[in-house]
């Protein structure tokens, strides 16, 4: 294990941002997916705390993220932060988004695709994609491009965090197949699991793209487990993933929002990581156990890449 930082399983998103903040104080950062009690929220009060200049916080329904922005302008003031109405199911409300973000800041210097839905029964996006995929990674891949000028702005150190899950072992990329089968042979934990696999392709994409740009892009597991009875099939299926892959699976211990944000945190601050552009953290540091390499090598990425600008039909090219 390549081991970078002093922070491991029991680190807090405050302990993160307590040692970098200096990489806060100042800077525009947009987060997708901040609702309250969840790790997108604890990234949005810990990065408060050390007075950044902007925090844009994007989700779907304002009353379910007016109770963050309440308690981050009651507790830090002085910190500006905003509302974007985002459903990242719509590529119609991603290009909404995206538009009024351009038009209210000059630079992104840090965007952290937090958002996901999880192991949805099956569906569609409006524009006809599997749900999770959709979503979870669809709605990043054109939000994350329409508003890559405002990170090029940014420029040296800007940072782009896509939050997977350990389920990425759960389902690998379906080029072929991505809607199932229109359901067909649908299982909720392989789509989620495809999705998240995305997340981290597109990471390595990205630091592919933007290498010359000296801006950083990861991916995470962030460690945050919901109730034993929705993820008692998707425990079954780790197990199995790890037994074919000559391993023993070992479910780490629960941890609380603070210590499950401090992973993204890691991704979005810590300069001992920009020797390892586009590589996938766990607790703090570059995991031990590598996604497969289906999930990491640069020719999935690309497939991946023009897959999704098929899917919201249009071109994204990065410039030298």
């Amino acid at each position: 294990m390549v081991k970078l930082t002093k922070f491991g399983f029991s680190s807090t998103g405050d302990e993160v941002v307590q040692t970098f903040p200096d990489r806060v104080k100042g800077k525009i950062i947009v987060i997708t997916g901040p609702s309250p009690g969840g790790i997108g929220a604890e990234t949005a009060i810990s990065l408060a705390k050390a007075s950044p200049a902007l925090l844009l916080l994007a989700g779907r329904a304002e009353s379910k993220i007016s109770p963050l922005i309440q308690e981050i302008q009651s507790k830090y003031p002085a910190v500006a932060t905003k509302f974007i109405k985002l459903d990242l199911g719509s590529q119609a409300s991603v290009r909404s988004a995206a538009t009024e973000i351009n038009s209210s800041v000059e630079r992104i210097d840090i965007l952290i695709n937090n958002a996901a839905v999880m192991v949805c029964p099956y569906g569609k996006t409006e524009d006809g994609i599997e749900t999770q995929f959709g979503t979870n990674h669809i709605g990043h891949f054109l939000l994350t491009n329409l508003l890559m000028n405002k990170i090029l702005n940014a420029g040296l150190g800007a940072r782009i965090v896509n939050v997977s899950s350990s389920a990425h072992r759960s389902g690998e990329m379906r080029f072929n197949d991505w809607n199932f089968e229109d359901g067909k042979v649908y299982n909720e934990w392989e789509a989620y699991g495809q999705s998240k696999t995305a997340n981290i392709l597109f990471s390595v994409a990205l630091a592919k793209k933007l290498k010359n740009k000296g801006i950083f892009s990861y991916s995470l597991h962030p460690g945050f487990y919901v109730t034993d009875s929705i993820l008692a099939d998707g425990l079954a299926r780790a197990v199995a993933a790890e037994a074919k892959a000559g391993r023993v699976f070992e479910r780490a211990p629960q941890k609380t929002t603070q210590q499950g944000c401090s992973t993204t945190l890691v991704a979005a601050l810590d300069p001992a990581l920009e020797g390892h552009n586009g590589t996938f953290l766990w607790d703090g540091d570059i995991a031990e156990n590598k996604p497969p390499e289906g999930a990491t090598n640069e020719e999935n990425a690309e497939r991946l890449w023009k897959l999704s600008e098929d899917l919201v039909g249009e071109k994204f090219s990065i410039k030298d």
